[in-house]
């Protein structure tokens, strides 16, 4: 029991003051065995509400599609049910609800609905392609040879994509090594620096980001090709990916920059720094993570590219590692070049080359996390042994610094009484 200890001294020296309100406070057991109700986890109200729901529209679609109406085909089936589930867990929900919870309810199903269809789309893609793939990964000629000795009547143990692979990685590294380093900088000129000139950079990094690929291609075609080198090769292509990543790398960049929390700027500011080392030790480590998938989303963009890389690199089975000399081809056009083919094993050759880049992808996208996947201020391993060590560095130099002598304190004149 607990009581109030300003409120009883009160009543104890002051007669009309109010008695002192005693607040029981419940006991150990009686807190234990009160159940609690955990904010991420489904009551068996709302579980019975969701199983009941879809239990009622899978029955409503199957009476309509075959038993009541003439209605057919897997996709209305589909289409009816989930109507029929929103309108029946409508109705479960507002016999005990009001109305605010149900349209809470609502848009928190209409939600959840949209992200089931977005990860199966993406789940759909995956096996359908690593399936019709399936004839030619297992061999290991695919990822070891190119196809300068293969056709398209050649069996699947015959040829490879080896040069295609290669050429991607050429192409989307050269691509990176521009985009990177630009696309940062330009976001950091844009929230660090701004003004008149800085808004008509993001004006025109906006309009970029909506440019068509094939728009691209022949900028390059015309601006590299036709007036330097005379051939397609792979800085060409590189060029034309490097134009579709740019604005896709800085406008995710300044958005993750805006996020920054202005207090760490004017913290660094107050310590007597100036911009450019605010700019490099406090504002880029803080947005690393968000950077990071800036550069993922530009790489996703440009490495799945075929309409530019067709018109600036060129279709060749050899293996080209000169960048600079001769056409060079990358997965996606070596899809295209495949598929495009009557034969069944130029097209699972495709497939294949398909289930190749995915895996690609994958690679980069655990790369790039492992790089900058950790929040502002956690250290790795290797780090944090690094300052450890450092700190026992400075422990050892600040025992071993000599202690100075302590000054004998001045005497103190007496002032005349």
């Amino acid at each position: 029991m607990t009581i109030a200890i300003d409120e009883l001294a009160e009543a104890e020296f002051d007669p009309e003051a109010p008695r002192a309100t005693a607040v029981v406070a419940p006991s150990a057991g009686a807190r234990d065995e009160r159940e609690r109700r955990r904010v991420r986890q489904a009551t068996l109200e709302e579980r019975f509400n969701v199983i009941g729901a879809l239990v009622a529209a899978i029955a409503i679609a199957t009476l309509l599609f075959g038993w009541l109406t003439p209605l057919t085909g897997e996709i209305g089936w589909v289409i009816i049910a989930f109507l029929a589930f929103i309108g029946v867990y409508v109705f479960l929900v507002a016999l005990r609800s009001d109305w605010q919870e149900v349209k809470d309810r609502i848009v928190t199903v209409l939600l959840v609905s949209a992200g089931a269809v977005l990860f199966g789309a993406l789940v759909f893609v995956v096996i359908y392609t690593v399936v019709r793939g399936a004839e030619a990964l297992p061999f290991l000629n695919f990822f070891t040879q190119t196809m300068e000795l293969a056709g398209p009547l050649d069996p699947l143990s015959m040829g490879g994509i080896l040069h295609a692979i290669v050429g991607t990685l050429i192409q989307i590294g050269i691509a990176l090594a521009i985009t990177i380093p630009l696309g940062v900088t330009t976001a950091v000129f844009l929230n660090e620096v701004g003004g008149r000139f800085a808004r008509f950079v993001r004006t025109i990094s906006d309009a970029m980001t909506a440019l068509p690929s094939i728009v691209a291609g022949l900028f390059v075609y015309a601006a590299i090709i036709q007036l330097i080198t005379h051939q397609r090769s792979g800085f060409a292509a590189a060029m034309a990916i490097t134009v579709m990543m740019l604005p896709i790398v800085i406008r995710a960049s300044d958005v993750v920059l805006r996020l920054v929390p202005g207090n760490l700027r004017e913290a660094s500011y107050a310590l007597g720094t100036t911009r450019w080392r605010t700019v490099w030790h406090v504002v880029l480590p803080t947005a690393r993570s968000g950077l990071v998938t800036a550069i993922i989303l530009g790489t996703a963009r440009g490495i799945g590219e075929t309409s530019p890389v067709l018109l600036t690199s060129g279709i060749t089975a050899v293996m080209n590692v000169n960048p600079f000399a001769g056409p060079m081809i990358s997965l996606p056009l070596q899809v295209f070049d495949f598929v495009r083919s009557p034969e069944p094993n130029m097209i699972a050759r495709g497939f294949g080359t398909a289930a190749v880049l995915l895996v690609l992808v994958l690679v980069l996208f655990i790369i790039a996390r492992v790089i900058g996947g950790r929040g502002p201020g956690q250290l790795s391993a290797r780090q944090q042994r690094s300052v450890q060590a450092q700190s026992r560095r400075d422990l050892y130099r600040f025992s071993a610094r000599p202690v100075a002598p302590a000054r004998p304190a001045a005497p103190v004149e007496e002032s005349p009484s």
